[in-house]
Protein backbone atom coordinates (compact mmCIF):
# COMPACT_ATOMS: atom_id res chain seq x y z
CA UNK A 1 0.00 0.00 0.00
CA UNK A 2 2.93 2.71 0.48
CA UNK A 3 3.78 2.37 -3.10
CA UNK A 4 -0.53 3.30 -3.78
CA UNK A 5 -0.51 6.12 -6.10
CA UNK A 6 -4.10 6.67 -8.53
CA UNK A 7 -1.18 8.34 -10.95
CA UNK A 8 2.61 7.78 -11.39
CA UNK A 9 5.13 10.46 -12.12
CA UNK A 10 8.27 9.45 -13.39
CA UNK A 11 9.86 12.61 -12.58
CA UNK A 12 10.90 13.58 -9.00
CA UNK A 13 9.46 16.63 -7.89
CA UNK A 14 11.29 19.61 -7.64
CA UNK A 15 11.21 22.86 -5.75
CA UNK A 16 8.82 25.11 -7.81
CA UNK A 17 8.65 28.79 -8.65
CA UNK A 18 6.17 30.64 -9.89
CA UNK A 19 7.48 30.62 -13.80
CA UNK A 20 7.26 27.44 -13.43
CA UNK A 21 3.66 27.00 -12.49
CA UNK A 22 1.73 24.40 -14.99
CA UNK A 23 -1.11 25.66 -16.10
CA UNK A 24 -3.17 22.61 -15.84
CA UNK A 25 -3.50 20.07 -12.91
CA UNK A 26 -2.60 17.16 -15.29
CA UNK A 27 0.77 18.91 -15.63
CA UNK A 28 1.91 18.44 -12.02
CA UNK A 29 4.91 16.69 -10.89
CA UNK A 30 4.00 15.97 -7.01
CA UNK A 31 5.70 14.88 -4.14
CA UNK A 32 6.70 11.10 -3.94
CA UNK A 33 6.58 8.63 -1.47
CA UNK A 34 10.17 8.89 0.71
CA UNK A 35 10.42 12.28 0.15
CA UNK A 36 10.41 15.16 2.54
CA UNK A 37 7.84 17.46 3.35
CA UNK A 38 8.98 20.97 3.18
CA UNK A 39 9.63 23.56 6.07
CA UNK A 40 7.08 26.53 6.06
CA UNK A 41 4.99 28.36 8.20
CA UNK A 42 1.00 27.97 8.19
CA UNK A 43 -1.97 30.15 9.86
CA UNK A 44 -4.46 28.65 12.31
CA UNK A 45 -7.26 29.89 12.77
CA UNK A 46 -6.56 32.35 15.30
CA UNK A 47 -4.48 34.04 12.55
CA UNK A 48 -1.11 32.60 14.19
CA UNK A 49 1.75 31.45 12.75
CA UNK A 50 2.82 27.89 12.99
CA UNK A 51 5.13 25.59 11.85
CA UNK A 52 4.16 22.49 9.95
CA UNK A 53 7.20 20.59 10.90
CA UNK A 54 6.20 21.35 14.59
CA UNK A 55 2.74 19.92 13.77
CA UNK A 56 3.87 16.85 12.23
CA UNK A 57 6.48 15.82 14.87
CA UNK A 58 3.69 15.57 17.36
CA UNK A 59 2.70 12.28 16.22
CA UNK A 60 1.88 10.62 12.93
CA UNK A 61 -0.06 13.00 10.19
CA UNK A 62 -2.73 12.65 7.62
CA UNK A 63 -2.35 15.76 5.75
CA UNK A 64 -5.39 17.14 3.66
CA UNK A 65 -4.86 19.86 0.95
CA UNK A 66 -7.97 21.47 -0.39
CA UNK A 67 -8.84 23.60 -2.74
CA UNK A 68 -10.92 26.13 -0.20
CA UNK A 69 -14.09 26.71 1.53
CA UNK A 70 -15.58 27.66 -1.76
CA UNK A 71 -15.20 24.17 -3.61
CA UNK A 72 -18.73 22.39 -2.34
CA UNK A 73 -16.44 19.28 -3.43
CA UNK A 74 -13.70 19.89 -1.16
CA UNK A 75 -16.47 20.76 1.86
CA UNK A 76 -18.11 17.55 1.53
CA UNK A 77 -14.83 15.49 1.72
CA UNK A 78 -13.93 17.37 4.84
CA UNK A 79 -17.28 16.39 6.32
CA UNK A 80 -16.78 12.92 5.24
CA UNK A 81 -12.85 12.94 6.83
CA UNK A 82 -14.59 14.52 10.12
CA UNK A 83 -16.89 10.86 10.48
CA UNK A 84 -13.26 8.85 10.78
CA UNK A 85 -11.22 10.98 12.58
CA UNK A 86 -11.79 8.94 15.81
CA UNK A 87 -11.16 5.84 13.74
CA UNK A 88 -7.85 7.85 12.63
CA UNK A 89 -7.10 8.57 15.81
CA UNK A 90 -7.39 5.24 17.27
CA UNK A 91 -4.48 4.71 15.10
CA UNK A 92 -2.10 6.61 16.20
CA UNK A 93 -2.66 9.64 13.26
CA UNK A 94 -3.69 12.77 13.56
CA UNK A 95 -5.83 14.52 10.90
CA UNK A 96 -5.48 18.36 9.65
CA UNK A 97 -6.45 20.10 6.66
CA UNK A 98 -4.32 23.11 4.36
CA UNK A 99 -5.70 25.17 1.77
CA UNK A 100 -4.40 28.38 0.22
CA UNK A 101 -7.51 30.01 0.91
CA UNK A 102 -7.36 33.10 3.59
CA UNK A 103 -8.30 31.76 7.33
CA UNK A 104 -11.44 33.81 6.65
CA UNK A 105 -12.16 31.62 3.92
CA UNK A 106 -10.98 27.71 5.34
CA UNK A 107 -14.53 27.17 5.41
CA UNK A 108 -17.76 28.22 3.64
CA UNK A 109 -20.27 29.84 5.29
CA UNK A 110 -22.95 28.25 2.94
CA UNK A 111 -22.06 24.87 4.55
CA UNK A 112 -23.26 23.47 7.86
CA UNK A 113 -20.83 20.66 7.92
CA UNK A 114 -18.45 21.27 10.68
CA UNK A 115 -15.03 19.54 11.19
CA UNK A 116 -13.20 19.13 14.67
CA UNK A 117 -9.79 18.40 13.08
CA UNK A 118 -7.67 21.51 12.64
CA UNK A 119 -7.51 23.90 9.68
CA UNK A 120 -4.48 25.51 8.53
CA UNK A 121 -3.64 28.40 6.07
CA UNK A 122 -1.24 28.65 3.08
CA UNK A 123 -0.78 31.68 2.87
CA UNK A 124 1.94 32.44 -0.07
CA UNK A 125 0.84 28.94 -1.26
CA UNK A 126 4.75 28.25 -0.56
CA UNK A 127 3.15 24.66 0.77
CA UNK A 128 1.09 23.56 -2.25
CA UNK A 129 4.58 25.18 -4.68
CA UNK A 130 6.72 23.20 -3.06
CA UNK A 131 5.28 19.87 -2.62
CA UNK A 132 4.73 20.11 -6.24
CA UNK A 133 0.60 20.34 -6.41
CA UNK A 134 -0.01 23.77 -7.43
CA UNK A 135 -0.96 24.95 -10.81
CA UNK A 136 -2.69 28.11 -12.17
CA UNK A 137 -6.02 28.99 -10.69
CA UNK A 138 -8.35 28.91 -14.00
CA UNK A 139 -9.81 32.45 -15.14
CA UNK A 140 -13.35 30.47 -15.84
CA UNK A 141 -13.03 29.87 -11.78
CA UNK A 142 -12.15 33.35 -10.75
CA UNK A 143 -15.74 34.76 -10.68
CA UNK A 144 -16.87 31.66 -8.75
CA UNK A 145 -14.06 32.16 -6.12
CA UNK A 146 -14.67 36.05 -5.98
CA UNK A 147 -18.50 35.37 -5.31
CA UNK A 148 -17.82 32.75 -2.34
CA UNK A 149 -14.65 34.71 -0.78
CA UNK A 150 -16.27 38.61 -1.24
CA UNK A 151 -13.57 39.86 1.00
CA UNK A 152 -11.18 37.71 0.39
CA UNK A 153 -8.47 37.74 -2.32
CA UNK A 154 -8.18 35.12 -4.82
CA UNK A 155 -5.13 33.15 -4.82
CA UNK A 156 -3.17 32.88 -8.23
CA UNK A 157 -2.31 29.21 -8.13
CA UNK A 158 -4.58 26.61 -6.49
CA UNK A 159 -3.59 22.80 -5.61
CA UNK A 160 -4.58 19.91 -6.84
CA UNK A 161 -6.52 17.81 -3.51
CA UNK A 162 -4.08 15.99 -2.25
CA UNK A 163 -4.00 13.57 0.49
CA UNK A 164 -0.21 12.71 2.39
CA UNK A 165 0.25 10.44 5.41
CA UNK A 166 3.81 11.48 6.95
CA UNK A 167 5.89 10.17 9.80
CA UNK A 168 7.10 12.28 12.66
CA UNK A 169 10.15 12.63 10.58
CA UNK A 170 8.47 14.43 7.75
CA UNK A 171 8.75 11.74 5.29
CA UNK A 172 5.70 10.97 3.23
CA UNK A 173 4.43 7.48 3.41
CA UNK A 174 1.64 7.30 1.29
CA UNK A 175 -0.44 9.53 -1.33
CA UNK A 176 -3.55 10.19 -2.99
CA UNK A 177 -3.72 12.84 -5.67
CA UNK A 178 -6.25 13.23 -8.35
CA UNK A 179 -6.08 16.10 -11.09
CA UNK A 180 -10.11 14.99 -11.28
CA UNK A 181 -11.14 17.43 -8.49
CA UNK A 182 -14.54 15.53 -7.81
CA UNK A 183 -12.74 12.39 -7.18
CA UNK A 184 -11.69 12.35 -3.54
CA UNK A 185 -9.95 9.75 -1.24
CA UNK A 186 -13.13 7.86 0.56
CA UNK A 187 -12.84 7.68 4.35
CA UNK A 188 -12.99 3.32 4.39
CA UNK A 189 -9.79 3.63 1.76
CA UNK A 190 -8.03 5.65 3.84
CA UNK A 191 -8.65 3.83 6.99
CA UNK A 192 -7.81 0.29 5.17
CA UNK A 193 -4.30 2.41 3.88
CA UNK A 194 -3.29 3.45 7.46
CA UNK A 195 -3.70 -0.06 9.20
CA UNK A 196 -1.58 -1.70 6.13
CA UNK A 197 1.02 1.44 7.33
CA UNK A 198 0.84 0.39 10.82
CA UNK A 199 1.94 -3.09 10.27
Amino acid sequence: MKQFFLFIFLIASTMTTTAQIPENAEAICPILVGQQIPEVNLLNLNNQSVELMDLVKEKPTVLVVYRGGWCPFCSTHLAALNEVEKDIQLLGYQLIAISPDEVVDLISPDTDEQVSYRLFSDPQSQFIKQIGVAFKTPETLSGYIASKNPQGRISEVMPVPTLLVINTQGEVEFTYINPNYKQRISGALLLAVLNSLKK
